[in-house]
């Protein structure tokens, strides 16, 4: 059977705004589906382990997958009590998708074991995905002789026009669309709120929460082919 990690973010304040974020639910909710009801075996750790932080903004129960996933008191109890991602062997895994929300952009870029596990899972001919800001955890993914792992590769992710729309332009400690260019990427960036998953190869990106199901399809038709 396949078997694919979704991983979330541990960071829960938004800069020094004094609210809190998190990682977006449907960004979960939906890959998870995706990828659960194709017969895909899905674990779901966080970064630090422990309870992981919801965006507040993101809790919407009118989303099928959402409501789906918090009526489940195991998928509920992954997320109150998570594993770390510390602790897992890329070599039981056959994708790996990061999930979005803001806290991504503090505690996903700089994190080794982010680096370490995905970098082994691609490189066992895994799936590498991210959805939205998840995308924050290949701004600085890079192998032993300091080339990016997205260099000359298409990608996607939160969009400048995104950010700024939502006003967190000066909140996030950098433009993802910009960090992503600048590890030598070529982005593709659809208007705002449009889904838009870019695929190349095992690398598979969504550009925003309306990508995420989109995201989550991508890795299960890739892993079943």
């Amino acid at each position: 059977m396949a078997k694919a990690l979704i991983v979330v973010t541990s960071h829960a304040a938004l800069g020094n705004t004094g609210t809190t974020t998190g990682f977006w639910l449907s960004e979960l909710t939906h890959p998870y589906f995706a990828l659960a009801d194709k017969g895909v075996e899905v674990d779901i750790v966080s970064i630090a382990g422990g309870e992981t932080p919801i965006d507040p903004k993101s809790w919407d129960e009118e989303d099928e997958a959402n409501a789906r996933f918090l009526a489940n008191p195991d998928l509920v109890d992954q997320l109150k009590n998570s594993h770390s991602l510390n602790n897992i062997m890329p070599s039981d895994y056959q994708a790996i998708v990061f999930a979005g929300g803001h806290g991504t952009m503090w505690d996903f870029p700089d994190d080794e074991h982010v680096k370490r596990v995905a970098i082994a899972i691609y490189q066992q001919n895994g799936i590498l995905a991210a959805i939205c800001h998840g995308p924050a955890a290949l701004v600085n993914m890079t192998y032993s002789n300091g080339d990016h792992l997205i260099a000359n590769m298409k990608v996607t992710g939160f969009t400048n026009e995104e950010e700024e729309a939502v006003g967190l332009t000066g909140v996030v400690p950098f433009s993802l669309e910009d960090k992503l260019k600048q590890a030598h990427a070529t982005f593709i960036g659809a208007e705002a709120w449009a889904n838009n998953v870019v695929i190349d190869g095992h690398l598979i990106t969504g550009q925003n929460p309306q990508s995420a199901a989109g995201v989550g399809e991508a890795v299960a038709d890739l892993l079943l082919e």
